[in-house]
């Protein structure tokens, strides 16, 4: 019998299987795919090495504002993708190489919970089946495919794509609509549009970014539109055909060309076929149900990453694999939410940790706020021209401790995880005074805002 079979080799299975086979245990992970998961070959990863050259050919394109001229800068969407490529495979052997130098039993195949066993729980691979005291389910998130007419069609076409085909688009189209104005619609729109096609986004709700502050979220579409995205919000998809996407709004049918459409609507937990019925497994809404530890209704199985619908990010995933390793290994550990960061990789980029003010009110928490442009950053008056990020901070009176920290702006990913110390170690607002930022950085905005409260 193993000590724990991870089932799933994404971000919260691969990491949960090195920690636990550091620690000296029996480990076998199941992955019929690649290692790395959704993440690291079609998501995180690829889509960021895909943004970071358009970047580079914006700043090629349209440098004179800095006393740059580069004449006939253009982007060869094919090496673009090769460098995509080149990138994932590095990665994915890297993670390989963790396995094999932690001692973990890598099976290449789809693993299903087959039934409990004294002691343990049952998983069939193809072939052979394993037993372990522990079990790890971390088989991710799939591309939600809505049953509108024609998507089925156009994704067996090859005009309709979803995150897996998108990043693997050798071409530049002439029009694209995108269909979901969430984070990976905003990050492939931000992407396409910069390299040279006209795009339209497609949003079912009268904003866009899900439930980024509205605030953030509002000064986010003033940028895009600025750039030249177009966007139909309240909208409804109601039929894809090739070249074009027809959709609803105010109760009149209208319709915009599409020479590619990305079908962007969302992710849902992976929980079919893969056993879960067989030991019972308690499930809600689409996603395993688990406790603070990742630990189910069973007792030595847990459920981390996408699958457990908490949060859908890789960064979850790492902690949760954490946090149900130590449990296992008889540590103390819990996970905590409060200040989870969220991010937008576009350009410019969003984030945010801690609560909106939108969730604030509907909450009845009383908060106080204070809105910083990112223009008091020297560093960020330096590199960007003409923006207009900002800083959000809100504070709880009371306590005089950050409820939540939202940023629009140049290195917003890299700042963001400050933000989140302060509110993890609950840091009043008077300690994050004495905190020393380097200067000049653009996260020095941060501490402009905190003395801009008095």
């Amino acid at each position: 019998m193993h000590d724990l079979i991870v089932i799933g080799g994404g971000p919260g299975g691969y990491l949960a299987a090195e920690r636990a086979g550091h620690a000296g245990l029996d480990v076998v992970l199941f992955e019929e795919r690649k290692l790395g998961g959704v993440c690291l070959n079609e998501g995180c990863i690829p889509s960021k090495t895909l943004l970071n050259s358009a970047k580079v050919y914006e700043h090629a394109a349209d440098g004179s504002a800095f006393g740059v001229t580069a004449e006939n800068a253009q982007i060869d969407q094919k090496k673009v993708v090769a460098r995509k490529n080149k990138v994932v495979r590095m990665l994915v052997a890297g993670v390989n190489a963790q396995m094999k130098a932690n001692n973990v039993t890598v099976v290449k195949e789809h693993g299903v919970l087959n039934g409990k066993v004294d002691g343990g729980y049952k998983v069939k691979g193809t072939e052979k089946e394993y037993v372990a005291k522990n079990i790890i389910i971390a088989t991710g998130s799939d591309a939600i495919v809505p049953p509108i007419p024609g998507v089925k069609e156009g994704l067996e076409a090859g005009y309709v794509l979803t995150n897996r085909e998108i990043l693997d688009l050798d071409v530049i189209p002439k029009t694209m609509t995108i269909v979901g104005g969430g984070v990976i619609g905003l990050e492939m729109a931000s992407y396409f549009q910069t390299v040279g096609t006209e795009v339209t986004v497609v949003e079912m709700l009268d904003h866009i970014a899900g439930a980024t502050d509205r605030e953030i979220s509002d000064l986010l579409l003033k940028n895009y539109k600025k750039k030249g995205i177009t966007f139909h919000l309240g909208c409804k998809v109601t039929a894809v055909e090739e070249g074009k996407v027809r959709y609803e709004q105010d109760g009149e049918e209208k319709e915009v060309e599409a020479e590619y459409v990305l079908m962007s609507i969302g992710r849902r937990p992976n929980i079919k076929n893969i056993g879960l019925e067989s030991i019972g497994v308690f499930t809600d809404k689409g996603a395993i149900v688990t406790d603070e530890q990742g630990l189910t209704n069973l007792p030595n199985v847990y459920a981390v990453g996408d699958v457990n619908g908490r949060y859908l990010l890789a960064h979850a995933a790492y902690r949760e694999a954490e946090v149900a390793v130590n449990t296992i290994l008889g540590k103390k550990d819990v996970m905590r939410y409060n200040a989870m960061p969220s991010v937008i990789y576009t350009n410019p980029e969003v984030a945010s940790v801690g609560y909106s003010e939108e969730e604030l009110v509907e909450k009845g928490i009383p908060f106080k706020k204070k809105v910083t442009p990112m223009a008091y950053s020297g560093r960020y008056q330096a590199e960007v021209e003409r923006g207009d990020g900002i800083c959000k901070l809100l504070v709880c009176p009371e306590t005089n401790r950050l409820l939540g920290v939202h940023l629009l702006g140049s290195y917003a990913s890299e700042i963001i995880l400050s933000p989140g110390i302060f509110i993890e170690a609950e840091m009043t607002v008077d300690d994050i005074k004495e905190v020393i930022f380097a200067h000049p950085t653009v996260s020095e905005v941060i501490r402009e805002a905190i003395f801009q409260l008095d």
